[in-house]
């Protein structure tokens, strides 16, 4: 027997009606949001200025400081960080201090701890 024939001996590789309708729905969910969200994960600056501040709270100023990167540019990714719902802010006098959401706390310490494993 040949290898063409014993494929078509195989038995068909057959999922139940609701196995195949839970696919489709996955399939089919509107999963715009968490792209959006690994579109900001994607930039190696945006999960540096996350790992800094799960460390402390810090205004743009000190991350100036500490980094090579300039005012506005560190501006743009807090921005896109904020928007993503992974950092918050408080003004200070003269100073925005950028702190991690809850789900942004919460969202590096489930990458940790998947990655640590």
């Amino acid at each position: 027997m040949n290898r063409k024939d014993r494929a078509l001996e195989l038995e068909p590789y057959i999922l139940p009606k609701v196995t195949i309708q839970k696919v489709h729905d996955a399939m089919h969910e509107n999963v715009t949001e968490l792209a959006e969200l690994f579109k900001v994960l994607s930039d190696p600056v945006r999960i540096h200025i996350l790992k800094a501040l799960e460390v402390q709270e810090l205004c743009v100023c000190v991350l100036v400081e500490i980094t090579d990167y300039k005012h506005s540019a560190l501006s743009y990714h807090l921005k896109l960080l904020k928007e993503a719902g992974l950092v918050g802010s408080t003004r200070n006098k003269n100073y925005q201090i950028y702190c991690l959401t809850d789900l942004g706390r919460s969202l590096l310490k489930d990458i940790k701890r998947t990655f640590d494993q």
